[in-house]
């Protein structure tokens, strides 16, 4: 095993781990936006984080070179994705866990 075989198993097991701490974050949060929050950032970066592995792993062949274009990809759009989600919840008026202290869009229509 040489030591790029190691790191990309290193980035293998970080993404996994932050996969399930996503998938827990979706089961255990009390709100959607609490459960988009985890679902974005958590997952994001363990899919990330394989996407990468896997670029290591393969070096600049089709896979890898074809992991390292999906990494930007996921990046953004997983981002906006969520953003439109919890803006369309709220919009559509799901409300808020009983104990969240800051609520950004309430006070954007307030002004």
């Amino acid at each position: 095993m040489n030591d790029i075989n190691i790191f990309s198993i290193i980035f293998f097991v970080i993404g996994a781990a932050f996969d399930l701490f996503g998938c827990i974050g979706l089961l255990r949060l009390p709100d959607v936006y609490n459960r988009l929050q985890s679902a974005t950032k958590s997952v994001t970066l363990g899919t990330c984080s394989i996407l990468f592995g896997l670029f290591l792993h393969y070096g600049f062949t089709g896979i890898g070179v074809k992991a390292l274009i999906a990494i930007p990809l996921i990046f953004f759009s997983s981002t906006v994705a969520a953003h439109a989600l919890i803006r369309g919840s709220y919009k559509f008026g799901i409300k808020l866990w009983d104990k969240t202290v800051v609520d950004h869009y309430k006070e954007e229509e307030e002004k």
